[in-house]
């Protein structure tokens, strides 16, 4: 099958297909289980060869498009890039895949999955040189590559994860010095206190679809939840019966268990999902993998109505709102789980009760506001 691989036309993709991309020849996207996965046909010493290049959700269209590319211009000079699949000693590549072996046991889920596409997907120009021929220079290049990509807070995360790679190195003794030590932090924009205006909120409801993304951020607004905690939200934590979302002590910042009711507007949101044994919002390893293009696209329907705005400052508009609704602050707080004096100790096993009993009323409170805002 030929056409244009975009996000769309991968996730639509019937299983057991092959679709070839239209511009890029060699680019495809083979959907055989349940995730599909991009690859890369080519023909090299007179012989056709076919490379993984990774399955969607650790990868997107333009991503793997972009190393799709990369790898045809090794083909270009000679170079079969299976070959450069061979990772040999002291090679980043090589002491990157032992330090995530070292790291698989004491990172949460989803660190390990940003970890590895920092370093596996995002870090590829570096993947064949050897340690101790890196140096700032290089490790600037590849920041400034992924800026231009995914933007300035996801080259700050990727830098963050390169450091501690580094600093891994230098201790292991593979390296003398930490080639990200002097690279540039990018500006991310504003400090992190914004709160949006009723106005802003109801343009934001006004402008979202019915897609995944819509969904999630209806979720984000309603439950005052983190958009990983929505994102990679599981059937096994949503328990219908008791009419809560569950969230283990591995899936919370504070690692603590964090119990959440659920109004009437979220249950009518997970009514009408399709229900299954995995993530609510099935889109990769971690659940919904698809926040710069879905972000975008909401931007794109806002048309400059909402300006300089991220995904968390819903978290912190729903929270300043209730608290102006005469919602208590220890209840607030208990929507949010943070953690503070009404909650330590053996006060906060006791009041756990009749502090939910607080959270639903004031959640319930919320969202039917919500839905006199939207309308």
């Amino acid at each position: 099958m030929l056409g244009k691989i975009t996000k769309s036309t991968v996730e639509r993709l019937p299983t057991n297909t092959v679709l070839w991309d239209s511009a890029l020849v060699g680019f495809g996207v083979r959907k055989q289980r349940r995730h599909p996965h991009y690859l890369l046909r080519y023909r090299i010493n007179g012989r056709q060869k076919f490379i993984s290049i990774g399955r969607h959700g650790m990868w997107t269209a333009d991503t793997a498009r972009t190393e799709a590319q990369r790898l045809l211009g090794l083909i270009a000079t000679k170079i079969d890039p299976a070959a450069e699949r061979q990772p040999t000693a002291d090679t980043f590549i090589a002491e990157v895949n032992r330090y995530l072996d070292r790291k698989r046991g004491s990172m949460k889920p989803r660190s390990m999955v940003e970890t590895r596409r920092h370093l596996l997907a995002q870090s590829k120009p570096l993947h064949h040189l050897r340690l101790t021929e890196l140096d700032r220079r290089m490790v600037a290049t590849v920041l400034a590559g992924i800026e231009t990509a995914s933007g300035a807070a996801t080259r700050n995360r990727a830098r963050a994860t390169l450091s501690a790679f580094f600093s891994w190195s230098v201790r292991e003794g593979l390296i003398d010095n930490n080639p990200v030590t002097g690279t540039g932090v990018a500006d991310e924009g504003p400090s992190r206190d914004r709160v949006l205006t009723e106005d802003e909120l109801r343009a934001i409801l006004a402008a979202l679809g019915k897609d995944d993304f819509s969904d999630i951020v209806r979720l984000l607004i309603l439950t005052a939840q983190r958009r990983t905690e929505i994102g990679g939200l599981r059937w096994s934590e949503v328990d219908l019966n008791r009419g809560l979302i569950v969230l283990g002590p591995d899936r919370t910042k504070n690692r603590r268990l964090h119990e959440l009711p659920i109004s009437t507007q979220v249950r009518a949101i997970l009514d009408h999902r399709p229900r299954g044994d995995g993530f609510v919002f099935d889109h990769g390893a971690v659940g919904f993998n698809g926040w710069s293009d879905g972000k975008a696209a909401l931007d794109r329907r806002l048309n400059g109505s909402v300006e300089q705005w991220r995904l968390h400052d819903l978290r912190r508009t729903a929270a300043t709102m209730m608290a102006e609704f005469g919602i208590l602050p220890h209840i607030n707080e208990a929507i949010l789980n943070h953690v503070s004096g009404h909650k330590s100790g053996v006060a906060g096993i006791y009041n756990r009760a009749r502090c939910q009993d607080g959270m639903r009323d004031a959640l319930q409170r919320w969202g039917d506001w919500i839905d006199t805002l939207a309308g």
